[in-house]
């Protein structure tokens, strides 16, 4: 009789040990598991390594615009300080001009051509 309570216990030890770690709850183990993290295999795999590949394109995007754009600003200038004469360049070729009709200092002693015909 004491063999048969053995085995009988020796059986509900096996069958709850079966419920608790049997095939059963290895799938109920993946369901309570947090979602496993993709093995990254490469580079393209690699969600942060592609976000940060991204904002550095996006920067450097950025930059050459901003590189651009102060770039036509600095040739709009000058083209408009080349366009506009200053009050400065209007005064020296109005002085210029002047100088055309009178002789200079350095001509008074240079023989003047003859304007008479005879």
């Amino acid at each position: 009789m004491g063999r048969i309570i053995v085995l009988l216990l020796l059986v509900a030890a096996v069958y709850l040990v079966w419920r608790a770690f049997g095939p059963q709850s290895w799938k109920r183990a993946t369901l309570f598991d947090a979602p496993q993290e993709p093995l990254i295999k490469g580079p393209d795999d690699d969600e942060e390594f592609l976000w940060e590949l991204e904002k550095r394109q996006f920067k450097q995007r950025r930059a050459k615009e901003e590189a651009q754009r102060q770039e036509e600003e600095r040739i709009r200038r000058a083209q408009a300080r080349y366009n506009r004469p200053s009050p400065t360049d209007t005064t020296a070729a109005a002085d210029n001009n002047s100088d055309d009709t009178k002789p200079a200092a350095s001509d008074k002693n240079s023989p003047r051509p003859d304007t008479s015909d005879t």
